[in-house]
């Protein structure tokens, strides 16, 4: 997945925050696949992690089967989406608030219907909102202190690292910049993980008292083995609740995993909610493609992130705008590049297209054929320049040269730039 995608959660930031020098801790990156709330408590259920019991709607019939089939003094129907603020949105069949608790039974199934198949509007949505599939019904728990628990990769530590708080539910970022006491951050040794003693320390570090010590030490360590096992970069709880009853709960939490370990992973990775994302990165994803949306005009297909970004600061640079971040990768095969341009030209605000790819990896060649190949199947109406460099290119130019398509050939990035963003005229 692509560089572009932004973490939601607070804990990369919050670790900048009360490191206080150039040694506090540095975060690796940023959350790629997303999980809807109920999707992350499932998972956590499986290692003994205390979370409220829930069931899921997504029709009328599932709905109604929840009011009389799983009673609670209370409930709790959250919309399931991954933008936050869905508390205090409103669908656009004008009801209002993604979030409802009720006591009464009977009022379970409207408001699940009133959300499932209409679209939320939140101030982290688009302004159209985005569409509800499933409703969550969870047991509301009334709780009596909230406390901030997360554990991340992190690249000065070489491992992992719990970053706790006893100030959860609130802003953790200022917690962390006003009050840095109030924040701890312990490395885990990766072999020998967390021991029953830290676990204690961070329960105590918490604020819980008497056998709730125990109690939050045994969650800490289960949170632990989850994010150990299913391979995740981060593992946050927002909070981790003490509830009236003497009961420690996940209230809610946000899971980040590592994509390199997606092959190990597959049944988390195949619960990927891709409601939010645009069709066309989810599309350029089945092709291990790395594609990020943009709202310029000229279509960019760059092998490796770094010369892609450079190539869109020069076309920013000539006075252009690019229409997208398309990195094809070091392993690139014609059929790739053929999906890219695909990809690229399904976006009907690109009028010009740039190639710039410098081959060390990447056979030119193979770039070469996959154009031209692409040109002749999807009958290419934009201009298209390409400057292609490194192994084999001399092979490639000739590809280029002989297919008798009209492709201009740029020598450097400065010229093909400046040749991209002149044909928009």
């Amino acid at each position: 997945m692509s560089l572009f995608k932004k973490a939601s959660s607070l804990a990369p930031r919050l670790l900048k925050a009360s490191s206080g020098s150039r040694s506090g801790v540095t975060v690796q990156q940023a959350r790629n696949l997303n999980l809807l709330e109920y999707q992350a408590k499932g998972l956590l259920q499986e290692y003994g992690v205390t979370v409220q019991k829930f069931k899921v709607a997504t029709n009328t019939n599932e709905a109604d089967a929840i009011a009389k089939d799983f009673p609670c003094e209370e409930y709790v129907i959250k919309a399931q989406v991954l933008a936050g603020g869905r508390g205090k949105g409103h669908f656009d069949n004008g009801f209002k608030g993604g979030v409802h608790l009720t006591k009464d039974p009977s009022q379970v199934s409207s408001l699940c219907t009133s959300m499932i198949g209409n679209k939320l509007i939140t101030k982290q949505t688009p302004p159209e909102g985005i569409p509800v599939s499933k409703v969550m019904v969870a047991e509301a728990i009334d709780i009596t202190r909230e406390t901030y628990f997360c554990i991340l990769m992190d690249r000065e530590h070489n491992g992992p690292v719990i970053v706790a708080s006893p100030d959860g539910g609130v802003d953790i970022e200022e917690v962390a910049e006003k009050t840095p006491d109030r924040i701890l951050k312990l490395p885990v040794d990766i072999h020998s993980g967390v021991t029953d003693e830290m676990a204690t320390k961070v329960a105590e570090f918490l604020g819980f008292q008497g056998s709730l010590v125990a109690q939050c030490a045994e969650q800490i360590k289960n949170l632990y083995q989850a994010f150990l096992e299913v391979d995740c970069v981060q593992l946050e709880v927002n909070p981790l609740a003490e509830t009236p009853q003497g009961k420690v709960y996940t209230a809610d939490a946000k899971l980040g995993f590592d994509d390199n370990a997606s092959f190990r992973q597959q049944p988390i990775f195949d619960m990927e909610d891709t409601t939010e994302s645009d069709p066309r990165e989810v599309e350029a994803g089945k092709y291990n493609l790395n594609y990020v949306q943009m709202d310029g005009n000229i279509g960019c297909l760059v092998n490796g992130a770094g010369l892609a970004m450079a190539t869109m600061d020069i076309i920013q640079l000539y006075g252009g705008q690019p229409a997208n971040f398309l990195d094809v990768g070091g392993n690139v095969k014609e059929d790739q590049v053929k999906e890219a341009f695909r990809i690229i030209t399904e976006d009907d605000k690109v009028k010009a297209i740039l190639v710039n790819v410098f081959g060390g990896i990447v056979n030119c060649a193979t770039i070469a054929n996959g154009i031209v190949n692409a040109c002749k199947s999807i009958d290419l109406k934009v201009p298209l320049v390409v400057r292609l460099e490194g192994t084999n290119v001399d092979n490639a130019k000739k590809i280029v040269a002989d297919s008798g398509l009209k492709i201009h050939s740029a020598e450097d990035l400065d010229d093909a730039a400046r040749k991209a963003v002149s044909m928009l005229n």
